[in-house]
């Protein structure tokens, strides 16, 4: 049986691309192997599949970066596999070198517009090393796909790369259950993701201030949680918060079927954040949950395109606040064009792209033997 051996810098739990990919790959025909790595807030991975999580003795900076390509290096070197394939800039040193070494099939996923992600913003000399990494493995690898045709755009403009856009779709929704939290009578608004900085998520805590009978619902964690839960404190509506925490990817359909309004309201405050097509935009779609996203030109096109939603016209929190309660108090006003948007925006159809790509290489191996 073919080997696939997929690798990541995250710990698995929440990381969904990662997991459809990898049952994509399983049903074309490969073993697969997950490589994450263990943090301090792990919680236990559960999944189909074999994996390894790396405890390192660095969690961030460069030496991090260090420790976890050279330990990735040495499992991909001895464990070997038919097919390699890196998730985000991060992994692809020691996926390069490993295929390099080994004469393997390479794939790169870039899941984001990495050297653009707020992180890098001011930091030149970091956001060069990055960049110089790019510019020089990404023409030398064959297979390379990304989440958006705005980050596709983008590396053909820095690099004349071509790089073959697969979204970040979800399965289709077949069981709508929803999370046991007695919010009985009130209408919910949730955010699920990183909990970062310049995602919006602010603007909606300090809209809550206006909407009476709303609950909003903070799935995930991140850099700036103890921040969020310190201004829910002092904007007076800590009640109305829910913060979740981190959970796996599994139970997450649980939390947004039980929204009224799915939010997405990253800045444009760096390229990554511009060009997003956010997971949670997919899944708020595909529980039929009408959505209010920022004025970015990927997710505006593709609200408008589908009429699922709002865009946000200002980030006041009154007129968030507005938004919100008229997509709320109207969401049967989208319900057809969500059922019909959900029908066509499903991994199982957008997968297809990836079969393809597998049969393409598997196509040429066989003539070359």
């Amino acid at each position: 049986m073919k080997k696939a051996i997929l690798s990541v810098t995250n710990d698995l739990v929440s990381d969904q691309r990662l997991n459809r990919t990898a049952i994509t790959l399983s049903k074309c025909g490969y073993k697969v192997l997950l490589v994450g790595r263990k943090l301090p807030d792990s919680i236990n991975y559960i999944g189909d599949f074999e994996f390894v999580r790396l405890n390192l003795l660095f969690k961030k900076g460069p030496l991090f970066y260090a420790e976890y390509n050279l330990r990735l290096f040495c499992l991909l070197f001895f464990r070997k596999a038919d097919l390699f394939y890196a998730n985000d800039l991060d992994s692809l040193p020691a996926n390069f070198l490993a295929s390099s070494f080994h004469g393997n099939l390479l794939i790169y996923d870039s899941h984001e517009y990495f050297t653009g992600v707020p992180e890098l913003n001011n930091r030149k000399f970091v956001s060069s090393i990055w960049k110089n990494m790019e510019k020089f493995l990404l023409p030398r690898i064959k297979y390379k796909i990304t989440v958006s045709n705005s980050v596709a755009n983008q590396y053909y403009c820095d690099y004349k790369v071509n790089m073959q856009v697969i979204r970040n779709l979800p399965f289709k929704q077949l069981n709508f259950k929803k999370a046991d939290l007695n919010l009985e009578g009130k209408k919910v608004v949730v955010y699920q993701g990183a909990l970062n900085i310049h995602r919006g998520i602010e603007h909606v805590i300090k809209a809550f201030k206006y909407l009476e009978n709303f609950v909003f619902i903070v799935v995930g964690n991140g850099d700036i949680e103890k921040e969020l839960k310190d201004l829910s404190i002092n904007e007076g509506v800590s009640d109305k918060i829910i913060f979740t925490g981190k959970i796996h990817f599994f139970e997450l359909p649980e939390y947004t079927n039980l929204a009224d309004v799915g939010i997405s309201l990253e800045e444009d405050t760096n390229l990554n954040y511009r060009f997003a097509l956010p997971n949670k935009l997919f899944d708020y779609i595909q529980a039929e949950v009408p959505v209010l996203v920022s004025e970015l030109p990927e997710m505006a096109s593709l609200v408008r395109k589908y009429g699922v939603g709002e865009v946000c016209v200002n980030r006041s929190p009154k007129e968030i606040a507005s938004q919100i309660r008229e997509i709320a108090n109207n969401r049967e006003r989208y319900l057809l064009k969500l059922k019909e948007a959900a029908n066509e925006l499903c991994w199982e159809n957008e997968s297809k792209k990836l079969i393809d790509l597998i049969s393409s290489f598997s196509e040429q191996s066989k003539v070359q033997q």
